[in-house]
């Protein structure tokens, strides 16, 4: 049996923790996914616009395995300085490789696109990314809320508020899933005409709302923002399990885990998203059963979390900036 962990967050999963933190000016914020130890990491980029840093050392054939943490951050290319306030303070922790007499933490991260949401972007030549990444590390815990959060703070999802969702699954023998998704895509989150999110058959309770299968009357139409907001875009997110991966099967989970956008999201992996899954394994339990099918389960219910964290995402969102949230639709 599986089912939702006690917080229903990416930090059911043994060994994660969270930090956030935004400014509200900016309208735009950053989200620090750190692992209490090293933890193994891949990356899996489908969206034709990405933003990242860090990404190719995490292919297989490369040398580093394991991170000390994920950045994810608004503010396009502006907020890849996250990651450099992360690793600072990281470094004061004693985190990272030891290489002579330094210490180098590994941050592999992704940026969304906020720049458009009315926020004031007049911030000269300092903007506020790499302070927001230290203190988004510096405030990591168990707990931390959905919604305009973090990264997602400033994000729009098609015509709506978009905004950080998580949500976890876990299973009576002891597997640990969870994903924490900023969700800013071109796409649309529910289906046109309606108030049902693409992802509710796979709802747990009512964890974004209850809505329920969608009523069509006539034909499904795409539904795309004006042309004026396209092309500022991108749903990047982590998912993390606790059971030990290699690199290259923590690859098939990222894989794997980005049907979960295709689920929540349409259209999805467009020319204008930079659509990016990290995965995290924490390794506190080992498979028993190390097959390729015991992999598809974890990737399978991978998809399934990610679904509903952008679901939820959008769900928590409220209105900032002009941009109407999904409940006051």
């Amino acid at each position: 049996m599986i089912k939702p962990g006690a917080k229903n967050l990416i930090t059911d999963v043994d060994g994660i923790r969270v930090g956030n933190a935004h400014h509200e000016g900016v309208i735009s914020g950053v989200t620090a996914i750190i692992p209490d130890e090293q933890a193994v990491a891949a990356v899996d980029v489908r969206g034709g616009g990405p933003g990242t840093r860090e990404t190719e050392v995490l292919k297989p054939d490369c040398l580093v395995d394991r991170v000390d943490g994920i950045v994810l951050s608004g503010g396009s290319v502006f907020g890849l300085d996250a990651a450099s306030g992360a690793v600072n303070v990281l470094a004061t922790q004693g985190r990272g490789f030891k290489i002579h007499d330094m210490t180098v933490p590994i941050v592999p991260s992704a940026i969304l696109f906020d720049l458009i949401n009315g926020g004031d972007k007049n911030w000269g030549d300092t903007p506020p990314y790499h302070e927001l990444g230290r203190q988004a590390v510096l405030s990591v815990s168990h707990d931390f809320e959905l919604g305009n959060v973090g990264a997602g703070f400033g994000a729009t999802a098609g015509r709506i508020k978009g905004g950080l969702g998580s949500a976890s699954a876990v299973s009576e023998d002891g597997l640990q899933v969870g994903a924490l998704i900023a969700v800013n895509p071109v796409g649309s989150v529910t289906v046109p005409g309606t108030d049902s999110f693409w992802a509710w058959e796979l709802e747990q309770g009512q964890e974004f709302g209850g809505v329920g299968a969608p009523k069509l009357e006539g034909d499904v139409v795409m539904d795309l923002p004006a042309e004026g907001r396209i092309g500022g875009n991108t749903t990047i997110g982590v998912v993390a399990t606790n059971m030990a991966l290699t690199k290259s099967q923590a690859q098939r989970v990222a894989i794997m885990a980005q049907d979960g956008y295709a689920r929540a999201i349409r259209p999805v992996h467009t020319p204008f998203d930079g659509d990016t899954i990290f995965v995290l394994s924490t390794e506190k339990k080992q498979l028993e059963e190390p097959t390729p099918l015991s992999l598809a389960k974890i990737g399978s219910i991978a998809a399934d979390c990610v679904a509903r964290a952008v679901a939820r995402a959008v769900y928590h969102a409220d209105s900032i900036g002009g941009i109407p949230a999904y409940r006051s639709k």
